[in-house]
Protein backbone atom coordinates (compact mmCIF):
# COMPACT_ATOMS: atom_id res chain seq x y z
CA UNK A 1 0.00 0.00 0.00
CA UNK A 2 1.32 3.41 -0.93
CA UNK A 3 1.81 6.03 1.73
CA UNK A 4 0.49 9.49 1.04
CA UNK A 5 3.01 12.20 1.80
CA UNK A 6 2.24 15.86 1.98
CA UNK A 7 5.08 17.81 0.36
CA UNK A 8 4.98 20.56 2.96
CA UNK A 9 5.76 18.04 5.71
CA UNK A 10 8.50 16.03 4.04
CA UNK A 11 11.84 17.83 3.63
CA UNK A 12 13.12 15.49 0.91
CA UNK A 13 9.99 16.00 -1.21
CA UNK A 14 10.73 19.73 -1.04
CA UNK A 15 14.39 19.05 -1.94
CA UNK A 16 13.32 17.02 -4.98
CA UNK A 17 10.87 19.73 -6.07
CA UNK A 18 13.42 22.55 -5.69
CA UNK A 19 16.14 20.65 -7.57
CA UNK A 20 13.73 19.67 -10.35
CA UNK A 21 12.73 23.32 -10.71
CA UNK A 22 16.35 24.45 -10.85
CA UNK A 23 17.70 21.78 -13.23
CA UNK A 24 14.75 21.25 -15.58
CA UNK A 25 12.52 24.31 -15.32
CA UNK A 26 15.50 26.62 -14.96
CA UNK A 27 14.02 28.52 -12.05
CA UNK A 28 16.35 31.45 -11.52
CA UNK A 29 15.45 32.22 -7.95
CA UNK A 30 15.29 29.59 -5.26
CA UNK A 31 13.03 30.49 -2.38
CA UNK A 32 12.87 28.49 0.80
CA UNK A 33 9.62 28.97 2.70
CA UNK A 34 9.37 28.70 6.45
CA UNK A 35 9.82 25.06 7.46
CA UNK A 36 11.21 23.42 10.55
CA UNK A 37 13.93 21.80 8.39
CA UNK A 38 14.60 24.91 6.27
CA UNK A 39 18.35 24.95 7.00
CA UNK A 40 18.70 21.26 6.06
CA UNK A 41 16.63 21.69 2.87
CA UNK A 42 18.59 24.76 1.80
CA UNK A 43 21.92 23.02 2.51
CA UNK A 44 21.06 19.95 0.41
CA UNK A 45 19.57 21.95 -2.48
CA UNK A 46 22.38 24.50 -2.75
CA UNK A 47 25.09 21.89 -2.15
CA UNK A 48 23.70 19.63 -4.87
CA UNK A 49 23.52 22.51 -7.33
CA UNK A 50 27.04 23.77 -6.51
CA UNK A 51 28.60 20.30 -6.76
CA UNK A 52 26.54 19.04 -9.72
CA UNK A 53 29.57 18.25 -11.93
CA UNK A 54 31.35 16.34 -9.15
CA UNK A 55 28.17 14.43 -8.31
CA UNK A 56 27.64 13.46 -11.97
CA UNK A 57 31.25 12.27 -12.17
CA UNK A 58 30.79 10.13 -9.03
CA UNK A 59 27.51 8.69 -10.35
CA UNK A 60 29.07 7.70 -13.65
CA UNK A 61 32.13 6.22 -11.92
CA UNK A 62 30.30 4.30 -9.20
CA UNK A 63 27.39 2.93 -11.19
CA UNK A 64 29.46 1.43 -13.99
CA UNK A 65 29.86 1.58 -17.75
CA UNK A 66 26.49 0.02 -18.56
CA UNK A 67 24.70 2.70 -16.55
CA UNK A 68 23.67 5.78 -18.57
CA UNK A 69 22.54 8.53 -16.22
CA UNK A 70 20.95 10.70 -18.91
CA UNK A 71 18.60 7.88 -19.98
CA UNK A 72 16.97 7.80 -16.55
CA UNK A 73 13.72 9.56 -15.76
CA UNK A 74 14.29 13.14 -14.60
CA UNK A 75 12.92 12.42 -11.13
CA UNK A 76 15.37 9.51 -10.82
CA UNK A 77 18.19 11.84 -11.82
CA UNK A 78 17.22 14.41 -9.19
CA UNK A 79 16.85 11.83 -6.41
CA UNK A 80 20.19 10.23 -7.28
CA UNK A 81 21.94 13.61 -7.31
CA UNK A 82 20.50 14.67 -3.95
CA UNK A 83 21.15 11.28 -2.34
CA UNK A 84 24.71 11.26 -3.69
CA UNK A 85 25.28 14.68 -2.16
CA UNK A 86 24.05 13.37 1.19
CA UNK A 87 26.15 10.19 0.96
CA UNK A 88 29.26 12.27 0.22
CA UNK A 89 28.81 15.34 2.41
CA UNK A 90 26.57 14.23 5.29
CA UNK A 91 28.60 11.44 6.95
CA UNK A 92 26.62 11.82 10.18
CA UNK A 93 23.50 10.49 8.39
CA UNK A 94 23.29 6.73 8.03
CA UNK A 95 23.05 5.23 4.55
CA UNK A 96 19.87 3.41 5.55
CA UNK A 97 18.19 6.60 6.75
CA UNK A 98 19.07 8.48 3.56
CA UNK A 99 17.77 5.62 1.41
CA UNK A 100 14.59 5.24 3.47
CA UNK A 101 13.82 8.96 3.34
CA UNK A 102 14.30 9.20 -0.43
CA UNK A 103 12.24 6.05 -1.00
CA UNK A 104 9.42 7.46 1.13
CA UNK A 105 9.62 10.73 -0.79
CA UNK A 106 9.72 8.95 -4.12
CA UNK A 107 6.27 7.50 -3.41
CA UNK A 108 4.98 11.00 -4.09
CA UNK A 109 6.48 10.97 -7.61
CA UNK A 110 7.01 7.36 -8.73
CA UNK A 111 5.14 4.09 -9.05
CA UNK A 112 5.94 1.12 -6.79
CA UNK A 113 7.89 -0.76 -9.47
CA UNK A 114 10.10 2.29 -10.07
CA UNK A 115 10.67 2.65 -6.34
CA UNK A 116 12.14 -0.87 -6.17
CA UNK A 117 14.65 -0.01 -8.90
CA UNK A 118 15.48 3.23 -7.12
CA UNK A 119 16.05 1.28 -3.90
CA UNK A 120 18.57 -0.99 -5.64
CA UNK A 121 20.39 1.99 -7.19
CA UNK A 122 20.56 3.93 -3.93
CA UNK A 123 21.72 0.90 -1.96
CA UNK A 124 24.51 0.15 -4.46
CA UNK A 125 25.53 3.80 -4.69
CA UNK A 126 25.53 4.35 -0.92
CA UNK A 127 27.74 1.33 -0.25
CA UNK A 128 30.24 2.30 -2.94
CA UNK A 129 30.45 5.97 -1.92
CA UNK A 130 30.71 5.37 1.81
CA UNK A 131 33.24 2.53 1.54
CA UNK A 132 35.54 4.88 -0.38
CA UNK A 133 35.27 7.60 2.26
CA UNK A 134 35.56 5.29 5.26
Amino acid sequence: MRNIFKPKNNPRVIIIQKLYGKFYNEDDELQFPKHRFKKFIKDIVTGTIERNDLILEELNTKLGDKFVFTKLDKIFQIILKAATYEFMYKPNLSINIIIKEYLNSSNFFLQDSQTKYLNALLDDLGKKLRSKNA
